[in-house]
C-alpha cells in the first residue's frame, strides 16, 4: 500500500487522470478460502477496480502496485477491449502461475493464471476476459520455486526468457512479438526482476536478476515494436520508508 503511494508520488505528472482503488487495510484475521488467502476481500477489490474502469473506459492504463495481482483487472479489461489483439509480457523473477490448492495460497502468485482465466471461480467470474497462453511471454524468470511450477508452465505452453537471454539485447523479445499475432501489448514489471546487487526495492530479492538499464531498454524496445496499452509497476517494498513511518508513529505530538 505504501509502495503504491510512493510510486505515484515519484511518477512524472503528465496530466493523466489518477484513480485509487479502495482496498481493505483493516487488521482482520487473514484466512484461506477455497485455496486463496483473503479470497473474499480480493473479490471485493476486483469489483472495485472494475467499477472504475467501466465508468472511465480508458484506452490505456498505467497501474502502480501493490503486489502482482494488481495487473489482473486492467490487463483482462484491455484484453476484452481489444479482443484477440493483445499480448502480455510479464517481466518478473517468478512465473506467477500458482493455483488455488497449491502449497502457497497468496493471490499475487496466481496473477498470470488469473489473466489466463484459471483459478478461483469467484475471482475469475468477475474478470471481463482472458489471455491465451500463446500470447504470454515471461521475461527475467529465474526462480520457479517448485518443480511443479516448471512442469505447469510447460503444460500451458508459456514461453520464457531468462535474464541472461535479454542482457545484451531485446532480439528474442522482438522475434516473439513478431510471431505473437497481436498489435498491442500489456507489460507487467515486477520490481523483483531487478538484481538485488544493484538495488533492493522489491518484495523478492532473488540474486542474478536484470539491471535497471536492461529492463528500461526491454520495455522501450517493446514500445517500438508494438503499441503498449497497459503498463504495471508492481511489488515495490520501501523498507526504509516503512521503518521511518513506524518511527514517526511513536513520536510525541505525532501520535
Amino acid at each position: 500500500h505504501l509502495g503504491a503511494q510512493l510510486l505515484n508520488f515519484l511518477a512524472p505528472d503528465n496530466g493523466q487522470e489518477t484513480f485509487t482503488v479502495p482496498i481493505s487495510t483493516a487488521l482482520e484475521e487473514r484466512k484461506v478460502t477455497d485455496g486463496v488467502l483473503d479470497r473474499d476481500i480480493l473479490v471485493n477489490q476486483t469489483r472495485a477496480a472494475l467499477d472504475i474502469l467501466k465508468i472511465e473506459q480508458p484506452d490505456k492504463i498505467v497501474t502502480l502496485g501493490g503486489e502482482c495481482s494488481v495487473s489482473v483487472v486492467p490487463f483482462t479489461y484491455l484484453a476484452e477491449k481489444y479482443k484477440d489483439d493483445v499480448a502480455m509480457i510479464w517481466i518478473d523473477a517468478h512465473p506467477d502461475i500458482t493455483l488455488p490448492g497449491d502449497v502457497y495460497p497468496a493471490y499475487h502468485a496466481m496473477a498470470v493464471t488469473a489473466c489466463m482465466g484459471l483459478g478461483d471461480k469467484k475471482i475469475i467470474g468477475e474478470l471481463p476476459a482472458k489471455i491465451d497462453p500463446s500470447k504470454i511471454l515471461l521475461v527475467g524468470i529465474r526462480d520457479w520455486e517448485r518443480e511443479e511450477i516448471k512442469a505447469r508452465q510447460k503444460q500451458y505452453g508459456i514461453q520464457h526468457l531468462t535474464p541472461e537471454e535479454v542482457a545484451k539485447d531485446s532480439d528474442a523479445i522482438k522475434a516473439w512479438l513478431k510471431s505473437c499475432g497481436a498489435s498491442k501489448v500489456v507489460v507487467h514489471f515486477d520490481m523483483d526482476v531487478l538484481d538485488p546487487a544493484e538495488i533492493i526495492a522489491a518484495v523478492g530479492v532473488v540474486p542474478n536478476g536484470m539491471k535497471i538499464a536492461e529492463v528500461m531498454r526491454v520495455i522501450n524496445d517493446i514500445a517500438e515494436e508494438k503499441e503498449i496499452v497497459g503498463l504495471t509497476v508492481a511489488e515495490p517494498m520501501p523498507r526504509a520508508a516503512i521503518r521511518i513511518r513506524e518511527m514517526l508513529l511513536n513520536l510525541p505530538l505525532l501520535k
